[in-house]
């Protein structure tokens, strides 16, 4: 892990995790144990509607936090309902936590490799569909991280596993003095709760 975000890591308020959320997030954690001591692989596919905020959060901190606590075997994806672009203030957020982030192309759906060590893979992250070919067809759960994906897909092809984990939109804050707060704000609920679940898996 790169030092200043072994920093942001070590910060975490697991402390602060509540009952209720520690229940939504069970079914995770079950699901990880389960393939874990199969030693199957494990594979996310982390949705929201437009794949531009919430899932890419998720998708990031979820494979973090599998090489942090060395779970094997874990590949993290992201999806939305449609295909828009990863939000600019996500990957800021981010590097501001200690991610290195390149650019690969720009356009209106940019691609981003997204690095949380200096040797292991990063993460690619560009808006696309849950069904997108970059997703894996089948033998996957689906996370739903915003309640308007969670409603309107109450059926994902190929999933084994849907799993409701919704977060509110930090979208609300776009074009406000408090937006760059309220994106960090969400990016370590999300950190916090997904390495709360990698924390829990026994390999």
């Amino acid at each position: 892990m790169y030092p200043d975000l072994t920093k942001t890591i070590e910060s975490l308020p697991f402390a602060f995790l509540s009952e209720d959320r520690k229940q939504i997030l069970q079914p995770l954690i079950e699901f990880i144990q389960a393939k874990t001591t199969n030693q199957q692989e494990v594979r996310l596919n982390l949705i929201c509607t437009h794949n531009s905020r919430r899932s890419h959060l998720s998708q990031v901190w979820a494979q973090t936090a599998a090489s942090y606590y060395d779970i094997k075997n874990v590949a993290c994806y992201s999806g939305g309902t449609e295909a828009t672009a990863l939000f600019p203030m996500v990957a800021e957020t981010l590097k501001n936590s200690g991610f290195r982030i390149k650019t690969l192309s720009v356009g209106s759906n940019p691609v981003y490799a997204i690095k949380y060590s200096a040797n292991e893979l990063p993460v690619i992250g560009f808006s696309k569909t849950y069904d997108d070919d970059f997703n894996p067809e089948n033998g996957f759960a689906a996370i739903m991280t915003c309640s308007q994906a969670d409603g309107g897909c109450p059926f994902i092809a190929g999933a084994e596993k849907r799993i409701p984990i919704t977060f509110e939109d930090p979208k609300i804050s776009d074009g406000t003095p408090l937006q760059k707060e309220t994106y960090l704000e969400r990016s370590l609920q999300i950190a916090t709760e997904m390495f709360y679940v990698f924390s829990q898996i026994k390999n």
